[in-house]
């Protein structure tokens, strides 16, 4: 996974997966998912990133996964 941030832009960029074929589909007018060929989100664009995200966070990440019970 990648996170880019613009900072002139206030856009972030969240890339799931690398994919060569890629289309957008807006979600909303801030907010769009890049889809590849088999329609799964594989990156997401925030704009005004700012208005919706506490860029001091995205500095810290954690990760959870959890256990599949077997």
């Amino acid at each position: 996974m990648k996170i880019y941030y613009n900072p002139k832009d206030d856009l972030l960029h969240i890339t799931l997966k690398e994919s060569k074929e890629v289309r957008n589909e807006r979600y909303s007018d801030d907010i769009v998912f890049d889809l590849d060929k088999e329609n799964k989100v594989v990156g997401i664009e925030i704009l005004n990133t700012s208005k919706y995200l506490e860029l001091n966070d995205l500095l810290s990440v954690t990760l959870v996964q959890e256990r599949v019970a077997s």
